[in-house]
């Protein structure tokens, strides 16, 4: 067996060690969290780190300092993946690879109605409709939403939509469509299309083909020529999309290839997708924790994560030793899945592209992390700061005439906007126009959980404005404790020209005017005019809303209920202005008298 620190036998451990699923973490010294994991057999899975011979030195050096080994066995696989998740966001092992991918992957999804709409999803797979996919981006989902709307006439309009037409829209006249929403097409006729689109997405395109061929010879025979000629043109578009790709196989095959490159200390981990034979694409990804592991560290970790919420596919091609991977695999996914190095020459070119764009994407990034590092360099010695800003947060204010006033806040961190930590504040109880109270507020509610330890506190807070603004900023952060957080303003120029900024101090200096192509004043420049765009959205957002309510609301007869029926059934209220009275009648609650009186009101 592997060695391990003094004080732990693994053996005598390992008799103890339950067959049921559950949750294993390895401990260190000073009760430090090595690592944690799942398996679907816990004394399979914990058996295999003390093993004569480990696969990576990753493993073997974690294994070194084991002290002692935690389980929890749970009643299944689910509730070991739920708790295996939230041990992992609460003690942060230093063993365990993650992959944070900001995006989960694209579908393309085929909707549950009686006539099935086909759109692009990401985010949770709901029940009652078909998804295909995953995609390595949302490119390839469009590309191949935009080929089925053109070969099988499918619709992708909303439900609302589609409920509501009484003629054919644009689609229709581009041959886009079959115009189901007005009955252009039986329901069985529609059926048909979605069971072949259906089929060549599940990487049937053969078949597909076969049977539009023998559709086209019946009609041919029975003299429709009309419809042998529309399954000619069809089988046409198949030919000419399958015969396009970069890489075909030639084969109805489902195939992921995972390449992993490392390089300066950082670890890319590339997945390539092949779908019914055609290659869609790739995705680069970098783990976190992920320093001095090797690439066959990340192929394991990327293959337990990935394949946790993604169903594995026929065949799995990697450019690592397969032992180690098959057996994780064992423990991911039930699916008959190949695993295989790259044989054929269709297969070593997949391989050779996969790695090649790993490369590619590494050397971005560590020319990026180069160019980061720069620009805050540069922003520490213009603002003579004592160390780097790694933390920025920035502030606006945006309103119309004192309408629905709102505040943003955006955080770059490491010289990368961290989206998920962007916040807007809805501004009340203020004269309207008052930036000053405002910003009071917005610096209130922010930093006053700072101070009681429930937020991070920044390294450099920037304000989009004057004297004034700093002024008043100043003294609000001084009232909450933070006196001492380095804080300037950025203050439009002449005519408000880009590079043209002054950087306002709040001790008094004179205001600096950095040079237009100073890397310092480009970083400003960024995360301030992303402030602005979060706060002019957020206040756009907030003073539709008011305005559609209020014009809806002052139409006797429309309470909150019919309203909300009005808006939902059509869309907005761009919808409901464009509804007829008879449209509008349709809804429920609606008689004619009052749809006449909201065509009237909106007219």
């Amino acid at each position: 067996m592997s060695p391990t620190p003094a004080g732990f036998d693994p053996r005598a451990f390992l008799k103890t060690l339950t067959e049921e699923p559950g949750v294993y973490r390895m401990i260190g010294a000073d009760e430090q969290v090595l690592y944690v994991g799942k398996a679907k057999n816990l004394k399979r899975r914990v058996s295999s780190y003390f093993q004569r011979t480990q696969p990576s030195p990753r493993i073997a050096m974690m294994v070194a300092q084991i002290v002692r080994v935690d389980v929890s066995p749970t009643r299944s696989e689910a509730e070991a993946l739920l708790l295996e998740n939230n041990l992992i966001k609460s003690l942060a092992p230093r063993y365990n690879i993650l992959f944070r991918d900001d995006k989960s992957y694209p579908y393309i999804c085929m909707s549950g109605a009686a006539y099935p709409r086909l759109s692009y999803h990401r985010g949770v797979l709901l029940k009652g409709a078909r998804y295909f996919g995953p995609f390595p981006n949302a490119g390839a989902v469009r590309e191949s939403v935009h080929l089925l709307q053109k070969i099988f006439l499918l619709r992708t309009c909303e439900d609302s939509v589609f409920q509501n037409r009484s003629r054919p829209c644009l689609l229709y006249q581009i041959k886009r469509c079959s115009a189901p929403c007005v009955d252009f097409i039986s329901r069985e006729d529609y059926a048909e299309e979605v069971r072949l689109a259906a089929r060549f997405l599940d990487g049937r395109g053969s078949e597909v083909i076969d049977g539009l061929s023998a559709r086209m010879h019946a009609a041919s025979e029975q003299l429709d020529f009309e419809t042998a000629a529309l399954c000619r043109d069809q089988i046409r578009a198949l030919q000419a999309v399958l015969q396009r790709q970069y890489v075909d196989s030639r084969r109805d095959e489902d195939v992921d290839i995972v390449a992993a490159v490392e390089a300066g200390g950082l670890l890319c981990v590339n997945i390539a997708m092949v779908r019914g034979g055609r290659h869609l694409g790739d995705r680069p990804q970098f783990p976190s924790g992920a320093a001095g592991c090797g690439p066959l560290d990340g192929v394991l970790a990327f293959v337990e994560q990935h394949y946790r919420d993604h169903a594995l596919p026929t065949r799995l091609v990697v450019d690592v030793p397969l032992e180690p991977v098959r057996a994780l695999m064992a423990e991911v996914g039930e699916a008959a899945c190949a695993l295989v190095a790259p044989r054929s020459a269709t297969e070593k070119a997949w391989m050779e592209q996969a790695r090649s764009n790993a490369t590619l994407a590494l050397q971005v990034r560590m020319r990026d992390a180069g160019r980061v590092e720069a620009r805050l360099d540069a922003l520490r010695v213009a603002l003579d700061l004592p160390d780097l800003p790694r933390r920025i947060e920035c502030f606006d204010i945006s309103h119309t005439m004192g309408e629905a006033t709102v505040a943003s806040c955006v955080v770059c961190e490491n010289g990368a906007m961290k989206h998920p930590e962007y916040r807007r504040y809805n501004i009340t109880g203020i004269t309207g126009g008052d930036d000053f109270a405002a910003m009071r507020q917005v610096l209130e509610r922010r930093y006053g959980k700072v101070v009681a330890e429930e937020g991070v506190r920044p390294d450099l807070i920037l304000i989009d404005g004057g004297r004034g603004q700093v002024s008043a900023a100043r003294q609000i952060l001084a009232e909450v404790g933070l006196e001492t957080a380095a804080m300037i303003g950025v203050a439009k120029g002449e005519g408000r020209k880009p590079g043209l900024e002054s950087l306002i101090f709040p001790d008094g200096r004179a205001p600096l005017q950095l040079e237009t192509d100073d890397p310092a004043l480009h970083l400003v420049q960024e995360i301030r005019d992303e402030a602005h765009r979060f706060a002019i959205t957020g206040h756009r957002a907030r003073r539709a809303r008011s305005r559609v309510g209020s014009r809806l609301d002052d139409i006797p007869g429309v309470g909150a209920a019919r309203r909300r029926s009005l808006l939902a059934t059509f869309g907005g209220l761009d919808g409901v202005r464009g509804a007829t009275v008879e449209d509008l009648c349709r809804v429920d609650g609606i008689s004619s008298r009052l749809a006449q009186q909201i065509y009237n009101a909106l007219h």
